[in-house]
C-alpha cells in the first residue's frame, strides 16, 4: 500500500506531528483502594524477635508463619484473610513474649530461693561482708 490511500489531514504526514489528527486526552482512574482504612499490620518483626529467642513450644515460630500469611494475603489485597492472619500472629507473639519474659524470670526467682534456702539452713552468710564474694562461692561448692 501506498501512503496515498491513507486518509490524512492535507496538513500532515505520517511521520510529522500533526496536532489537528489528535484525539482530546481522556482521564485515567487509578483505584488506590480503600483510603479511610488502614491495612492490616503482620507483625513479621516481633515474630523474627520471638523466633530467634527461647521460641518456647514453637509459639514463635508460628506468629512467623501467620505474620508472613498476613504480609502476602496483605500484598495479594485480601485485606480480611490478612486481618485473621494478623491477629492470629499478635496473639502468638503475645504468647511467646509471655513465655520468654517468664523462664528468665523464674530463673531469677530460683536462685533467690536458693540462696535464702541456703542460707538459712546452714547458717547466715554475710554476702555483703569483706568475705561476701568466698561466702557466695562456697555455696555452691560441693
Amino acid at each position: 500500500m501506498d501512503n496515498h490511500s491513507y486518509n490524512f489531514p492535507s496538513d500532515c504526514t505520517p511521520l510529522t506531528n500533526c496536532k489537528s489528527a489528535r484525539k482530546p486526552a481522556g482521564s485515567t482512574v487509578v483505584n488506590m483502594g480503600s483510603v479511610g482504612k488502614n491495612p492490616p499490620r503482620d507483625y513479621l518483626l516481633w515474630s523474627l524477635c520471638n523466633t530467634f529467642y527461647v521460641n518456647f513450644c514453637c509459639l514463635g515460630f508460628m506468629a512467623l508463619i501467620y505474620s508472613i500469611k498476613a504480609r502476602d494475603q496483605k500484598t495479594l489485597g485480601n485485606l480480611q484473610l490478612a486481618q485473621e492472619c494478623s491477629d492470629k500472629a499478635k496473639w502468638y507473639n503475645i504468647l511467646a513474649a509471655g513465655w520468654n519474659l517468664l523462664i528468665p524470670l523464674l530463673a531469677v526467682v530460683l536462685i533467690v530461693l536458693l540462696l535464702v534456702h541456703l542460707g538459712s539452713s546452714q547458717g547466715s552468710y554475710d554476702f555483703l561482708g569483706e568475705d561476701g564474694f568466698q561466702n557466695f562461692l562456697k555455696l555452691f561448692s560441693w
